[in-house]
């Protein structure tokens, strides 16, 4: 009898500690479960916030882009074209019946209804908004160009890699912002722009030949125009390198890798 006493003992003992075991483990699990959860609902919110974020920058881009399109062709009505037709009005005005003047006023008009032609592309915000990096980048080349800023360069090499429109239109205003300052502050007379594609990595290279900064006390004042650079780089994942001296114009390096679906 006390032998079988100790076994139905032994076996409670067991069950009870089985038991114990079990509601350990179902707390163990209800508490990860819970965890896991509350960390999955913070993402989900920071998801949400970093899409909100980027939307937002997005929109502000797509203005500044805007903006400056704006105040591109205010210069250029003026300071391109008015001279251009200023000067057709001169040479028509002093003609003299000659075949030689009536061609060089023809040509002097020529000249502006091709540059009128080149702001049609930047007037049309749809046109802008379907070009690819590469379109866009030539386009405003070609703008400097017209107008005699500086003497400016692209050169493409590799197989262009697909990359998100949104995505895109954020690295073409950080360029356009270096471009910016190069004009207002730099006193270069050439840049130069490298675009080189890589199987899955697109590298931006531009460089001018300037007076140059001391790029740590810029930094150190925090400058809008680099804040902004920085900023929209981290963005969309994007690293930058900004490299200036006095004395030795500037040089900004941009690398994106788009993120695998």
């Amino acid at each position: 009898m006390l032998l079988i006493q100790n076994q139905d003992n032994g076996t409670l003992f067991i069950v009870l500690v089985a038991i114990t075991i079990l509601l350990l483990l179902l707390v163990v699990v209800v508490v990860l479960f819970s965890v896991f959860m509350k960390r999955k609902n913070t993402l989900l919110l920071e998801q949400e916030h970093t899409k909100k974020k980027f939307e937002k920058e997005i929109a502000e881009t797509q203005i500044e882009i805007r903006e400056e399109t704006l105040r591109n062709i205010s210069w250029e009505l003026h300071d391109n074209i008015g001279q251009l037709l200023t000067l057709a009005k001169i040479q028509t005005q002093n003609c003299g019946g000659s075949q030689q003047d009536l061609d060089e006023a023809a040509a002097t008009i020529g000249k502006g209804l091709t540059e009128i032609r080149a702001l049609s592309k930047l007037i049309n915000p749809e046109a802008l908004k379907n070009m690819s990096l590469p379109e866009a980048l030539n386009l405003e080349l070609e703008r400097f160009n017209r107008m005699a800023y500086l003497k400016p360069s692209l050169k493409i090499t590799g197989s262009p890699i697909t990359i998100d429109k949104k995505i895109e239109t954020i690295i073409f205003r950080i360029l356009q912002e270096f471009f910016t300052n190069t004009i207002k502050h730099s006193k270069a007379t050439n840049i130069d722009v490298y675009l080189n594609y890589k199987m899955d990595t697109l590298n931006v290279t531009i460089k001018d030949n300037g007076v140059g900064f001391n790029y740590k006390e810029a930094r150190a004042k925090n400058g809008i125009g680099l804040t902004n650079i920085e900023t929209r780089a981290n963005l969309i994942g994007a690293l930058v390198d900004y490299k200036s001296n006095v004395g030795e114009g500037t040089t900004l390096s941009l690398t994106y890798k788009p993120k695998q679906p």
